[in-house]
């Protein structure tokens, strides 16, 4: 049995040269990076060898994991493990001007839906505030691309989590209507 036979579609084929041209050789900040999408795209991003990986993230364990992984894995890249919460302007604005990175991939998000329907003003303040914080400091810092990981939750949202996630795409797509960085 093919992996491909299971999917229940066509395999997607990537451009693994406009990635590498993307990539290689650029600082990269991933946020979320411990989290389950966050870490693999960690995993897949080292393999095109950009100068820096900045791994954004608030929970220290998941953080100390992801870090122990690559370095093991990707010894030739270079990582800075940097705990910060996403919605700690101060904070992640010293990131972007000390590691001024030119590719942002957003990951970081709280993604369970019953957790956010009892928390839905951390949903709002992480998915949508903490979104809003990355974008604008793209913008200002001169970011070339901004990838804002979303959910499938977010089309045509039933749930605090998906309108959440929702806004934070509203946002950015506003974002790129105004900004030399390329927001996706």
């Amino acid at each position: 049995i093919n992996i491909e036979d299971l999917l229940g579609r066509e395999a997607v084929t990537l451009d693994q040269r406009s990635i590498q041209e993307l990539l290689e050789g650029r600082v990269v900040m991933v946020t979320g990076a411990g989290g389950s999408i966050g870490s693999e795209l960690c995993r897949q991003l080292a393999r095109f060898k950009p100068s820096q990986v900045v791994l954004v993230e608030q929970a220290e364990n998941a953080l100390f994991e992801i870090h122990r992984e690559l370095l093991a894995r990707f010894p030739g890249v270079a990582l800075v493990p940097c705990i910060a919460d996403i919605c700690d302007l101060k904070r992640m604005e010293q990131l972007f001007a000390r590691h001024r990175p030119s590719v942002v991939l957003h990951a970081a998000a709280h993604k369970h839906v019953p957790m956010m329907e009892w928390n839905p003003g951390e949903a709002v303040k992480n998915n949508v505030l903490g979104t809003r914080t990355l974008a604008d400091l793209s913008h200002a810092h001169g970011v070339d691309r901004f990838v804002m990981i979303s959910t499938d939750k977010a089309v045509n949202p039933t749930s605090v989590m998906g309108a959440t996630k929702r806004l934070a795409e509203i946002y950015v797509q506003a974002m790129s209507q105004r900004s030399k960085t390329r927001f996706v």
